[in-house]
């Protein structure tokens, strides 16, 4: 089962069209069959072009980035770092978090097979298949076309801005930057019922912010400080909402210009922020940042564990932002057919950035990825692929992988390369990591599906690699497949999982039962110089010793997967 998705190598930023596996739908999550996704230029502009810069420009663009790198230089050393660093340029990087289809799998009670939904996040990609977090989702009402279902991302994420800007009936809000988002923001503002003035360096987009409520439009400079004072009658505005993406500062030092006393500056795109103190001072503005879709985002209790905040207290969350924006154009006050300005099949995806980057020269606004749709969506069956086709290949170093993270692509696969193991198959979670560690390591093939490594007669020793809650079910089905098994500590998480898994090693050996293989678990330190001094010192001992061996290792931040009680952490953080 493969799919057609838009990817980019991080290394070089080249793009491409490719066939990727389809990703297994969970427990918490939907499966969805994309109809439509929607490119967002400004962000999508950025990262493609980032990928494409040099290591420089890669540096220049993302100092955040950098400055990481410093910290895990302190921590594990230049070698360690430059190693991490080049298994994560050497991959391939998604693209799109804006999309819209049907339901074809569902891990929730919320959505059942057929929903129409709509789509958010860092897997809601240009894809033809997406597994989507039950937060991110939000079903499409009736009246509400799948093209503009796209736009539920974008329209969230304008919405947010809008709460921000905690906008009443009658007050007069500029909007800086009218690009796709911005004129989604228009729209929002005016049927907030204030006066809206749209900004932006060039008056392209002036004619169709008029037609979506623009009361006005004015080139972003020295000469609109004037006009807007004399427009809001000297009293200035009493919001400013900056949706352009420019690493200049001057959209926000307008934006002090523009405001009236104790009024307030929201920040949706990204903008230089060397913020002058002393008018801000003087007007004791209030300078808000619009944190993408909504309350939820980056919270992965609420993203990826589906744990909702109670409406009492945050009454709009990213998904009821979703809710809200589907409403809007259901009733016909959000207009986004108009900003549609091309359709393009997935298979020609690549044009779409040709014109966003400016190698086609096209005006655009709203570029849309089309999807092939079927007469009839039924719940896909998952079918295991046969890879034992050929002949076999001799001896027994056919490995097959499930799970692929920086652990095991900087500490296990190298030096199983280098011994000269056979890799057969790897399985991770994610389409587009399983695509690139295959294609970096030479797998025969790559999957989402773990049964196809486990129940794979080519492969004999399977290495798990994956999140500790996951082990101890993937260690028994490959001892009952007949495997050799190396998994990763810990070899599971609780009592229960120990004694299936003891139970299972310790059966004798008979006729009637499969040839079992062995099973060890790496602990990363067991080979060490270190260890193996003190293995040699107390080699001729009779003894018995207590040893206490302590181990600083640094902080791991508390939201880092391995704090989850589900991983078998001790203690939960929220």
């Amino acid at each position: 089962n493969i799919m057609k998705q838009i990817i980019q190598y991080q290394k070089t930023g080249e793009m491409k069209v490719d066939e990727l596996p389809i990703p297994l739908c969970r427990e918490g999550w939907v499966l969805v069959k994309n109809h439509f996704s929607l490119i967002s230029s400004g962000t999508e502009k950025t990262s493609v072009e980032t990928a494409q810069a040099s290591m420089i420009g890669k540096a220049k663009s993302r100092p955040d980035l950098v400055k990481q790198v410093m910290q895990n230089v302190k921590k594990e050393g230049f070698k360690a770092t430059y190693d991490k660093v080049k298994t994560r340029l050497d991959s391939y990087k998604e693209l799109g978090y804006s999309c819209a289809g049907v339901v074809i799998e569902s891990g929730v009670d919320e959505f059942a097979q057929g929903d129409f939904v709509a789509c958010a996040g860092a897997t809601a990609n240009h894809s033809e298949y997406v597994l989507v977090p039950k937060n991110l989702c939000a079903k499409v009402p009736a009246g509400v076309t799948m093209e503009e279902a796209s736009f539920t991302t974008l329209g969230a994420i304008a919405l947010q801005g809008i709460r921000q800007a905690e906008l009443k009936i009658g007050e007069s809000v500029a909007v800086i930057g009218l690009g796709l988002l911005g004129l989604i923001t228009v729209q929002l503002a005016k049927i907030s019922g204030c006066n809206v003035i749209g900004l932006d360096v060039n008056d392209a987009n002036f004619d169709i912010a008029h037609k979506l409520g623009c009361d006005k439009c004015l080139l972003s400079n020295d000469e609109s400080i004037e006009i807007i004072n004399n427009y809001t009658k000297g009293i200035g505005t009493d919001a400013v909402i900056i949706t352009a993406g420019t690493k200049s500062n001057e959209p926000v030092e307008l934006a002090i210009n523009y405001s009236r006393k104790k009024s307030k500056v929201v920040i949706v795109g990204a903008v230089g922020m060397d913020i002058p103190r002393s008018p801000f001072y003087e007007k004791e503005l209030d300078l808000r940042i619009s944190c993408s879709y909504g309350p939820g985002r980056y919270d992965t209790n609420y993203e990826e564990f589906g744990i909702d905040y109670p409406v009492g207290y945050v009454r709009w969350t990213e998904n009821r932002n979703m809710q809200s924006i589907l409403e809007l154009m259901r009733s016909n006050k959000l207009d986004v057919k108009k900003l549609i300005t091309h359709r393009i099949k997935i298979e020609d995806g690549l044009k779409a950035y040709d014109i966003i980057t400016g190698k086609e020269n096209e005006k655009y606004l709203a570029v849309i990825i089309e999807y092939e749709r079927e007469e009839e969506l039924i719940k896909r069956k998952i079918e295991i692929k046969e890879h034992n086709a050929g002949i076999r290949k001799s001896g027994n170093n056919n490995v097959g992988f499930i799970g692929a993270g920086n652990f095991a692509q900087s500490y296990l696969l190298p030096p199983l390369k280098e011994g000269g193991a056979n890799f057969i198959g790897v399985c991770t979670s994610e389409p587009v990591n399983a695509k690139s560690v295959g294609s970096k390591f030479g797998f025969e093939y790559c999957t989402t599906d773990y049964k196809e490594i486990i129940n794979n007669d080519n492969i004999d020793t399977i290495f798990i690699a994956t999140r500790h809650d996951s082990h101890g079910g993937y260690v028994l089905e490959a001892l009952k497949a007949g495997k050799n098994i190396y998994v990763e500590k810990p070899l599971c998480i609780d009592k229960e999982e120990l004694a299936k898994i003891s139970d299972e090693v310790m059966k004798k050996q008979s006729d009637e039962v499969m040839k079992r293989g062995d099973l060890m678990v790496g602990f990363n330190r067991r080979f060490s110089k270190s260890f193996k001094d003190i293995q040699s010192f107390f080699s001729d001992s009779t003894e018995p010793f207590v040893i206490n061996y302590r181990v600083h290792a640094g902080f791991i931040p508390k939201k880092h997967w391995i704090q989850f009680p589900n991983q078998g952490a001790n203690w939960c953080y929220w």
